[in-house]
C-alpha cells in the first residue's frame, strides 16, 4: 500500500534539502469552446514546447486556453490564459480596417471596452481634428504675419523720406521740462 500524500510528506528517508514533488516538469493546456463548453481540451505533457505550440494551436482554432504548470500534487498554476475567439476578432477587425484603408493599431494600445477598435478610431478623429484645428490656426498666424509685415513696410516707404532727414535741433530755451513739482508747492 502506497502512503498517502501527508503521510509522505512527513516521512523523510534523508536529510537532504531538495524539491520532492513529483512530476514538477508537467505543462498542461486546457481549451474550450463556447459552442461546447462541456467537452474541454486538456493535453498533459513534460515538454514545454509541445505545450506552448498546443497552445498556439488551440488559440488559432478559437478556443479559450488556458497554459498551466505543475506545482505538484495535482496542482496547476496558470502561466498564461487567453481567449482565442477574441484574438481572431481583434484580426479579422484589424484587417477589415486595413481594406478600409484606416492605419494600424498601435501594439502598445490596451483599452479595457470591449470593442478596441471603435475607441483607437475615435481617438485617431480627434487627433486628426486637432491637427486640422492647428493647421488652420497656423496658417492664420501666417496670414496675419504677411499682412503685418507688408503693412509695415509700406509705412517704411511712406516715411522713408521723414526717416532719412536728421533730427530737428531743439534749442535749450525751447526744450520742455519736466515739472516735479508736488499739489502742496503749487
Amino acid at each position: 500500500m502506497s502512503p498517502t500524500p501527508k503521510q509522505q510528506r512527513t516521512h523523510r528517508r534523508r536529510a537532504v534539502p531538495r524539491d520532492r514533488t513529483k512530476n514538477v516538469t508537467q505543462w498542461r493546456v486546457e481549451a474550450s469552446w463556447d459552442h461546447r463548453p462541456d467537452d474541454p481540451v486538456v493535453i498533459r505533457t513534460s515538454d514545454k514546447k509541445r505545450a506552448r505550440k498546443a497552445f498556439r494551436g488551440l488559440l488559432a482554432k478559437g478556443a479559450y486556453v488556458i497554459f498551466q504548470e505543475h506545482a505538484g500534487w495535482d496542482r496547476w498554476r496558470t502561466v498564461d490564459e487567453q481567449n482565442g475567439a477574441a484574438l481572431l476578432a481583434e484580426t479579422a477587425a484589424e484587417q477589415q480596417l486595413a481594406a478600409a484603408g484606416h492605419p494600424r493599431t498601435p501594439d502598445d494600445y490596451r483599452p479595457d471596452a470591449d470593442d478596441r477598435h471603435r475607441t483607437w478610431l475615435a481617438r485617431m478623429e480627434a487627433r486628426a481634428e486637432v491637427e486640422q484645428q492647428l493647421a488652420e490656426q497656423a496658417e492664420r498666424e501666417r496670414a496675419e504675419a504677411d499682412a503685418r509685415r507688408r503693412r509695415l513696410a509700406a509705412e517704411a516707404t511712406r516715411d522713408a523720406r521723414t526717416l532719412m532727414s536728421p533730427p530737428a535741433i531743439v534749442r535749450p530755451e525751447h526744450r520742455q521740462r519736466a515739472r516735479h513739482i508736488t499739489g502742496a508747492q503749487r
